[in-house]
Formats: C-alpha cells, sequence, structure tokens
C-alpha cells in the first residue's frame, strides 16, 4: 500500500510534522499541481488563485479530503469538488485576528477615527473638540454600558464577545439554536425584531451561504436606533449592500464598518466608497491563520483514525 500524500501550500510558513505512511509535499498555489503529485489524497487551500482553486478538481482525481484553513469555505464547495470529498474550515484559526479587527473598528465608528485620520490628512482641527472631548454627539461613543448583538456566534464571536464585555458592553449572539453559549445569551434569527431596537452595534459573522444571501436588508436597518453602527466581517453577500447605502444616506443607522464586500474587490465606481458615515478596510480582517499546523496534524490524525474531522463543511 502507497503512502498518503499531503499537498501543502508554501504562501505561509507552516509547521506540520506528518506521521508515518504520510508524505507531505509543498505546492505552489500559483502553479498547476506537477504531474508526479497528482496521486495526492489530501490537499491544504489558503490564498489558491480562483481559477488554480477551480483546476484542483481535475488535476486529483484521487483527492478525498481538502483542508481549508479559511474560516468560510463558500470559494472552496464553488470550486466543484466532488461529493466523495470532504472539506474541513479553518475552524479556530482566526478567532483573535478577526476578533481584533471587529474590535477596532467598533472603537473606531464609536470614537469616530475615521473622521480624525481625513482631518489630519487636511490639517484640520475638527469643529466641535476640545482635547479628547467630544461635543454634541449623541447615540453610541463608547463600549461602555452598549449592547452589541452579534449575528453568526461561532469561535470569532465568542472570542469578540470577551473583548467586548472587557469594555463594558453587554452581548447578545444569534446563531440557529437559542439558549447559552460560553456565558453568553444566545438567541435565534426570529427573536430578532426584538433584539435588534435594543441595539447599539450589529455584528455580522455570517457565512455567505445561499440562505443568508441578503440577510441582512432595508428590514433589519429599520429595526435598529437611528443611533446604531452596523459591522461586517462575514460575507459580503449577506448583506443588501443597495440597503445600507440607503440606510447610511437617509441616516436610518448611524455608520457602518465593512471589511467584506459582495464583489472584491470593492469597484472603483462604487457608490459605497462615498457613502456617508461608512469605514472600509479590504477584506482584512483575517489572513493571519493562527498555528494552522496543529489543526492539520488534528484532523489528519483523525482522517487516518477514520474518525470525524474537525470544521466539516458543507454548501
Amino acid at each position: 500500500m502507497s503512502d498518503l500524500k499531503i499537498l501543502v501550500p508554501t504562501v505561509i510558513p507552516i509547521d506540520l510534522e506528518v506521521p508515518a505512511g504520510v508524505v507531505r509535499v509543498d505546492y505552489d498555489v500559483e502553479q498547476p499541481v506537477p504531474e508526479e503529485h497528482r496521486d495526492a489524497e489530501v490537499v491544504v487551500v489558503w490564498l489558491n488563485p480562483g481559477e488554480r482553486l477551480a483546476a484542483l478538481p481535475s488535476e486529483l482525481p484521487r483527492l478525498r479530503w481538502v483542508q481549508g484553513l479559511m474560516a468560510g469555505t463558500d470559494a472552496v464547495h464553488a470550486a466543484g469538488f466532488g461529493p466523495d470529498v470532504v472539506i474541513t474550515a479553518g475552524v479556530g484559526l482566526h478567532d483573535q485576528p478577526v476578533a481584533e479587527h471587529t474590535l477596532a473598528m467598533i472603537l473606531a465608528a464609536a470614537r469616530r477615527l475615521d473622521e480624525t485620520v481625513v482631518a489630519q490628512r487636511e490639517h484640520r482641527w475638527l469643529d466641535g473638540h476640545t482635547g479628547n472631548q467630544i461635543r454634541n454627539r449623541t447615540g453610541f461613543t463608547t463600549l461602555a454600558g452598549s449592547r452589541v448583538t452579534i449575528w453568526g456566534f461561532g469561535g470569532i464571536g465568542t472570542t469578540l464577545a470577551g473583548y467586548l464585555t472587557a469594555l463594558g458592553a453587554e452581548v447578545v449572539g444569534v446563531a440557529r439554536s437559542a439558549g447559552e453559549r460560553d456565558g453568553y445569551r444566545v438567541v435565534t434569527p426570529d427573536d430578532l425584531p426584538e433584539e435588534l431596537p435594543r441595539t447599539d452595534v450589529l455584528v455580522d459573522i455570517l457565512p455567505g451561504t445561499q440562505e443568508l444571501d441578503g440577510a441582512i436588508g432595508a428590514e433589519v436597518f429599520a429595526a435598529l436606533p437611528r443611533h446604531a453602527w452596523f459591522v461586517n466581517v462575514g460575507r459580503g453577500v449577506t448583506v443588501d449592500e443597495v440597503a445600507l447605502e440607503a440606510a447610511l444616506r437617509s441616516g436610518e443607522i448611524a455608520g457602518a464598518a465593512l471589511d467584506v464586500f459582495r464583489e472584491e474587490p470593492l469597484p472603483a465606481d462604487s457608490p459605497l466608497w462615498d457613502a456617508p458615515n461608512l469605514i472600509i478596510t479590504p477584506h482584512s480582517a483575517g489572513g493571519r491563520p493562527q498555528q494552522p499546523g496543529r489543526l492539520i496534524a488534528e484532523n489528519l490524525r483523525r482522517y487516518l483514525a477514520g474518525e470525524e474531522l474537525l470544521g466539516v463543511s458543507t454548501p
């Protein structure tokens, strides 16, 4: 019986020791898989260009498992792997980086750091400021005593909740099943009509599934208080961007901070660039998987033992 072969991308250093009977082959995500390695049974994917990802199903006929290092595997599913190929996500690898980025966006919104950056570039002292005291501002100005609703309450959401709680916020999670998770109250989307009117910040960490396409739209924005902010670090397709722009321009919500969009890079002619009170970051919340070798090694152990893999993902 030949050794099991696993292809590991070279785009980031991955500390991975494979057990006996397993051969590790490092591969270039920008290039076709070499002929001599197309017998691989396992491939790890990270930062693979779209066209190269789509080529893997035909280049790897013996493939049985794809280990993604990303939190959301929608692009992997879209590549067209067969039903006999198991796809797993980078569960836990991005919890801290994405949670930290989200916290930074929320604090920037509360303190309006986006306005101060523009003013600095223009050598302009913002009107209404005396030292660090912002006058004539109401609504969401601090996390202390605020209420944050996190829609998509997995590993990233619970990590973010801990940061927010430390700064004095009350956190409510939204997931498919209600109850308690990591000490936080969790409600279902059916409960949102009651929760949204009391929300200061709504955070979207939803996956890009067909079921959730446009889940956050005009109805959600209308239910939020006018002082509320919306933050999206999940997937761009979960948001009705036309409705979001309208809510920003009308003042129906106070502002938004977006790291993800329906089309990326965000086109230069997108009206979102000029929407008022909008903070934009270029899908940079993640991008730094933490110790991926540990997850790969554990799933590899499970795979060889015939056990259920961590982070199994379905379309």
